[in-house]
């Protein structure tokens, strides 16, 4: 008996391999962005970081330069001609009462309308943010309103107004101006990055009999330091920097460095070798606390860009 055959299938012809896909024609504009991210955009921006830091650099050349040595040749000798270096310059900044007083004055305006600002700008934001009160909403439209209020506006009214009030050409009157312009901006931008953090930590404050006072100083500043430290960066150079309100506001005796710097370039031919001391020490002065707390207002820049 044989055995039944079994049928035999034939074999398959092999698939065809599929052909890889290939890649997507790139656009002229996407194959330069490309390659701007590389090399030549670095390249770029040392350039444009380079030709940021001349000025800065030419100014600290200058203030460490005899009078002559400035008048007769450029600052970049100095690489050539380091004898050329002096602190004669500096000797004679500090020996004049007027710049001295001045740099003093600065300093009593910038720290207190600094400080002022952080701290009722702070209470104001954590309100707005986490306090139910009636017509919240709309004071706090009225507070993004202030933020377009140019500062131009409120010079004569607020000169009449502290000239009845006696404080017209103090020092008083220069740091309630900026408090006053200062404000609205601290307050937009604490009440927005407060707003972010989570209502459970505020709750679980609650719960554990935390009052509003110690729930504003033990879990909101602490979690909103990063944009405090913003603010009290931007406050500080805007005071800091500011010519046009202490020029309105300030007098004799209660003007800061910007003016007395400017009243020195009147006479400029004779008043050379304090101007460029004197410049460079307003502007390192800011440099410094901004690199003081630059990391805390990275910190706040990224956390309000992710938010």
């Amino acid at each position: 008996m044989t055995a039944p055959s079994v049928p035999v299938k034939e074999p398959k012809e092999p698939l065809a391999a599929a052909e890889p896909a290939g890649r997507p024609e790139r656009s002229l504009v996407s194959r330069l962005a490309s390659g701007a991210a590389g090399g030549v955009m670095r390249i770029f921006l040392i350039l444009i970081a380079l030709l940021w830091v001349t000025p800065t650099v030419g100014l600290l050349a200058s203030s460490f330069r005899d009078p002559t040595d400035i008048a007769d040749s450029g600052w970049w000798t100095v690489f050539s001609k380091p004898a050329q270096l002096t602190t004669e310059s500096y000797s004679t900044l500090l020996g004049k009462e007027e710049i001295t007083d001045s740099l003093l004055n600065t300093i009593w305006i910038t720290v207190p309308a600094t400080a002022l600002v952080i701290v009722i700008g702070a209470m104001a934001a954590y309100a707005f943010a986490w306090m139910d009160f009636k017509g919240r909403d709309w004071w706090f439209l009225v507070v993004v309103a202030l933020l377009v209020v140019p500062v131009q506006v409120a010079l004569i009214p607020l000169s009449a107004l502290f000239g009845d009030l006696g404080i017209y050409g103090s020092i008083t009157g220069v740091v309630l101006f900026h408090v006053g312009f200062g404000l609205p901006f601290a307050i937009f931008l604490l009440r927005n990055f407060f707003a972010e953090i989570p209502r459970e930590l505020l709750e679980a404050a609650r719960l554990d009999g935390a009052g509003e006072l110690r729930l504003f100083t033990t879990v909101i500043l602490p979690l909103g330091a990063p944009a405090i430290a913003s603010l009290g960066i931007f406050q500080f150079l805007w005071v800091w920097n500011d010519m046009l309100v202490a020029l309105v506001f300030s007098g004799a005796d209660s003007k800061p460095l910007t003016v007395a710097l400017t009243e020195q370039t009147r006479q400029f031919s004779g008043n050379i070798e304090t101007l460029a001391p004197g410049a460079f020490i307003s502007m390192v002065i800011p440099l410094a606390v901004f690199f003081a707390f630059q990391r805390q207002f990275v910190s706040g820049v990224m956390a309000g860009a992710v938010k």
